[in-house]
């Protein structure tokens, strides 16, 4: 393995970091939690998406599916939550970590009566905000419009 090309070319480099102050406001609150965008796709040139998801206590998540074209990661910052590994799930605690590479099967949920907290990061950075901002529209889609969102935010829903 090795460093991958370099993009910057220059020999002085530049003021280009992004800063976010730990009071600003959630970009998306939903019932009971919400998600804060840490650093988008777009905003990294497509090299990752970072986020803080905020789940209050029992509340659900997506059933076991997987992602053909991005990885996503979990690392829990707060409380337990309940991670899908692909034949089972596990609560995953404070300090917990799970990789999911192309094609893996996962899921999450709070299932504890606590809130928890946890960042996902998904490489390369794909446009999940709009995903997760267009999730409240689900029930008010058509079964053609479902499978049309899924299939643009490269979701595959699996039984297990």
């Amino acid at each position: 393995m090795s460093y991958p090309e370099p993009k910057y070319l220059g020999e002085t480099g530049e003021v280009s970091a992004v800063f976010r102050p730990s009071d600003q406001p959630h970009d998306l609150p939903f019932t009971s939690g919400s998600a804060e965008y840490l650093a988008t796709g777009d905003s990294t040139d497509s090299q990752f998406g970072l986020y803080r998801w905020n789940m209050g206590a029992r509340q659900g998540g997506p059933d076991p599916h997987f992602h053909k074209g991005i990885t996503e990661s979990f690392y829990i910052l707060e409380g337990t939550v309940t991670l899908y590994n692909g034949t089972e799930w596990v609560e995953a605690d404070e300090g917990d970590f799970l990789y999911v590479p192309q094609g893996g099967v996962h899921g999450f949920r709070n299932d504890s009566d606590e809130p928890a907290s946890m960042l996902l990061l998904f490489t390369p950075g794909a446009p999940r905000e709009g995903y997760f901002e267009n999730l409240k529209h689900l029930g008010r889609m058509s079964e053609e419009e479902r499978a049309e969102f899924f299939d643009y935010h490269d979701t595959y829903w699996v039984d297990r």
